[in-house]
């Protein structure tokens, strides 16, 4: 049985977000229809905002309403401390576990050759232009501990050589091909801890 064309509608967009299936698009646009209206307007209105109100922050790349976000205008955020993360996603995993008070930096990504990304794809020339005007005394490397993530690690390293920081990487109890925003708070927050310094060039 064919569903009214406003509900197929919205059930083909919904099924568009990550990890959202045909059934389960379906059954999250019959939970719309059932809301009251005032609820569909709202959300309408919510996803019709978004692009125009939300922005990345100029200094690390998160996101933010205003020219700087949260944690970067924070005056209490340690700013000897600089955790470079893929995306977002990861920064709020890291945050959740409570046991990082410094700042981060986006890459929004890793280096995937077989994808097309390249390091102009990324966020890397602020990473280094951030590093030699901030001066942190720690860059700490939390990609993921992926083949791509541990490459980008490895080539930030490389970027990074020859300059004044300590680098260190993420590790202990990250298990190998685990993205960070799915991990547990305690995981995350050992890994932070038991962070491994790296080699300067």
């Amino acid at each position: 049985m064919q569903l009214p064309l406003a509900i197929e509608r919205l059930a083909a967009l919904m099924g568009k977000l990550p990890g959202v299936g045909d059934r389960t698009a379906q059954r999250l646009a019959l939970h719309v229809l059932g809301q009251p209206s005032e609820y569909a307007q709202a959300l309408a209105q919510a996803l019709a905002e978004l692009h125009g109100a939300v922005r990345f922050c100029s200094r690390c790349h998160h996101l933010s309403t205003a020219a700087l976000c949260g944690i970067c205008a924070n005056p209490h955020r340690d700013g000897r401390l600089l955790c470079v993360v893929e995306d977002v996603p990861d920064l709020l995993a890291i945050e959740r576990s409570g046991e990082f008070g410094g700042l981060y930096h986006v890459l929004h990504g890793v280096l995937s050759p077989l994808r097309g990304v390249g390091p102009r794809d990324l966020t890397l020339e602020d990473l280094v232009r951030r590093v030699d005007e901030e001066a942190p005394e720690e860059v700490i490397l939390a990609t993921s501990v992926s083949v791509e993530g541990e490459a980008t690690a490895s080539y930030i390293q490389t970027l990074l050589r020859g300059r004044s920081v300590r680098l260190s990487r993420i590790a202990s109890g990250v298990p190998q091909g685990t993205d960070l925003e799915y991990l547990d708070q305690g995981t995350l927050g050992r890994a932070m801890r038991a962070r491994q310094p790296l080699e300067r060039g």
